[in-house]
């Protein structure tokens, strides 16, 4: 059987259809019928298949198509394959095979057989293909779909908590009617976060900022931000930047930002913890109004509560100082979460 494109004097049809099989992009191959050890024998592969796996033509004719296969070839597929083949029939799928050099890449095979008048079966042809690009694009889609899966559940489970709290601490329609906007639409500024950034991360001060930008105005100059990069997963995102607008709105409506003497400052580090990296920040309000208790109107207390301790596991220290509301708390990162 000619290789390579020495069509020698076969006719004009056959010269033409070699033509086009050596001019493919796709990689064909062409084996002999035999199934059993050591398999079939290659007879022709054309210039695409030598692209794809490295091998010359001279170097795979008369060898067995397994020489590609190596640790990461799926056993199921290969069973499924000579079933198939048993059987007579055309088989497709993908598995992990090997080049030359011994670099994998996933190949997608259609292997077909070739029959004479009488249904014998004399030859295997298979197209096959490089879709290693392709899988890590399916398998980068499959991910995004199971993170927003995940992320629509916390999601529903922040805004049930965000309701009931809201109900648990406002007694006027038109003032229930306000808070719950302004939650939603913080937790709808932290969405936007979340789904502009590929990693489907988010920099702890780029929440504060979101939402001490929003609500400080000229009381900006007041605010002093301290810490290092830090970026969060969605799950971890979503209910801090909850809590980091009930702070700021508590705030400017009875804290610090009210008085034009006020000042809040934000730290935070990160630090390794027993089981990962834990987040540590502190906000601190001083030279502001004299505070006092939480009342049923005032600073979203419970709110705080639900999302930080039971939602992601932080903990969290409340003072009520004199000089100012303090909030400390621990929120832990896992191993995932680095400090660039």
């Amino acid at each position: 059987m000619e290789v390579c494109g020495e069509a020698g004097s076969a006719d004009p049809d056959l010269k033409v259809l070699l033509a086009a099989v050596e001019a493919s992009g796709e990689a064909i191959l062409v084996t002999s019928a035999d199934l059993d050890d050591p398999g079939p024998r290659i007879e022709y592969v054309n210039p695409a298949f030598t692209r794809m796996t490295g091998y010359a033509a001279h170097e795979i004719l008369g060898r067995t198509p397994r020489l590609l296969q190596g640790p990461g070839t799926e056993r199921a597929v290969l069973d499924r394959m000579r079933a198939a083949l048993a059987a007579g029939e055309t088989f497709q799928a993908e598995t992990l095979n090997y080049r030359k050099d011994g670099s994998a890449y996933v190949v997608e095979w259609l292997i077909a057989p070739v029959r004479q008048a009488d249904g014998r079966i004399t030859r295997w042809v298979a197209a096959q293909r490089d879709v290693t690009e392709r899988r890590k694009a399916e398998d980068r889609r499959n991910l995004m779909v199971a993170e927003l899966h995940h992320r629509v559940r916390n999601t529903l489970a922040t805004v049930q908590a965000v309701l009931e709290a809201t109900l648990d601490s406002t007694v006027d329609p038109d003032e229930f009617r306000q808070a719950f906007g302004d939650r939603i639409a913080s937790l709808a500024k932290t969405h936007t976060l979340i789904t502009a950034d590929e990693e489907q991360a988010v920099p702890f001060e780029g929440l504060l900022r979101s939402e001490l930008e929003a609500y400080a105005g000229p009381g900006w100059s007041r605010v002093s931000l301290r810490g290092p990069p830090v970026p969060l997963a969605s799950e971890q995102a979503v209910p801090l930047g909850m809590v980091l607008h009930e702070l700021t709105v508590n705030a400017i409506r009875h804290g610090s930002l009210r008085d034009p003497n006020g000042h809040l400052e934000v730290r935070w580090s990160v630090e390794e913890g027993p089981t990962g990296l834990v987040l540590h920040w502190t906000w601190d309000e001083h030279d502001g109004p004299p505070v006092a208790l939480p009342t049923r109107e005032g600073f979203g207390m419970e709110l705080l509560q639900r999302l930080l301790t039971f939602r992601i596991g932080a903990r969290v220290d409340i003072a009520f100082d004199p000089d100012g509301l303090k909030v400390t708390a621990a929120v832990p990162l896992g191993e995932a979460t680095s400090r660039a």
